[in-house]
């Protein structure tokens, strides 16, 4: 992952060697050459996708990318205020590893869990996640993690909870529910003591006014001070993607043309589906840069 970006361009090297440093260790190692279960450690996953992420960015940037609004799904929060200049990047892995950290510690492994809810809509699944508490509660938490929109949300909370979320989802006309293979269950509100330990170290940073607005997660609305932009990314820990209402956001600000940055194309096929006429391309190596630079 971003091997391909660091070889070819000197900017991208030079990212992977300062997140090495910042952190103290050689994670640029990891993300080039595994092993995968060190990878996907969320302490290691977590800077990894921002360092490839910032590499991408900051070679579109010398390039001439000048971006009029930013947003980023969850972990990609982050990547947007380095990229709108709230914050250093090397501020920004150093945190980010210990948000994987506290979110991790959370809860004990296998007592949370999350799952994808196909062919749901919002209200329903909130619905779903509601009865599954009713029907049979010991204090389990089950509540939407990730508001996708194109009919996918996702779904977080105790894992038997989700279980019974995820069938009475199936019985009520859902398409599909997928397990999904995450080691805590993010967005709800079991990640609370991460949120409350993460919050002074979020405020304690050294922030500037972002250059161009974020749209956060929490809300989908426009950040254009430093203080709301740290607040969002504190509240985001417990609280659910609203990506739909982001990109619809986004939309209603004359946004046409999304630029995805960083490995992976998700938010692309997300994107298409919540703002169907719009433009979309996604860079994360190389051989993306032409279809870029022509969209440009």
């Amino acid at each position: 992952m971003g091997k391909a970006l660091a070889d070819a361009f000197p900017i991208c090297r030079d990212t992977f060697a300062e997140a090495d440093a910042a952190l103290g260790d050689a994670l640029s190692g990891i993300v080039f050459n595994g092993p995968e279960d060190q990878l996907t450690l969320t302490s290691n996953q977590q800077p990894a996708i921002l360092t490839v992420s910032i590499a991408a960015f900051r070679l579109l940037a010398s390039k001439g990318l000048k971006p009029s609004f930013v947003a980023g799904h969850s972990l990609g929060e982050y990547s947007a205020n380095v990229a709108a200049g709230t914050f250093t990047f090397a501020d920004a892995v150093s945190i980010v590893r210990r948000r994987g950290q506290y979110m991790q510690e959370a809860v004990p492994v296998g007592s949370g869990a999350m799952a994808a809810i196909l062919g749901l809509d919002a209200d329903a699944v909130a619905e779903v996640c509601r009865d599954a508490l009713k029907e049979k509660s010991n204090g389990d938490v089950v509540s939407p993690a990730n508001i996708n929109g194109g009919g996918q949300i996702a779904i977080a909370g105790s894992a038997a909870a989700v279980a019974r979320a995820s069938e009475l989802a199936k019985a009520r006309g859902a398409r599909r529910t997928v397990p999904l293979p995450v080691s805590a269950p993010f967005h709800c509100a079991l990640m609370k003591s991460a949120e409350i330990r993460l919050a002074p170290e979020l405020q304690a940073l050294r922030t500037q006014n972002p250059r161009v607005p974020i749209v956060a997660n929490v809300d989908a609305e426009l950040k254009r001070d430093a203080g709301s932009a740290i607040e969002a990314l504190v509240a985001q820990v417990s609280a659910p993607v609203r990506w739909e209402a982001v990109v619809q956001r986004l939309a209603s600000e004359g946004v046409t043309t999304y630029v995805e940055v960083g490995p992976g194309t998700v938010l692309s096929g997300l994107v298409k589906r919540i703002h169907r006429d719009a433009t979309v391309v996604n860079f994360g190596s190389p051989d993306d840069l032409a279809a870029v630079e022509a969209v440009l």
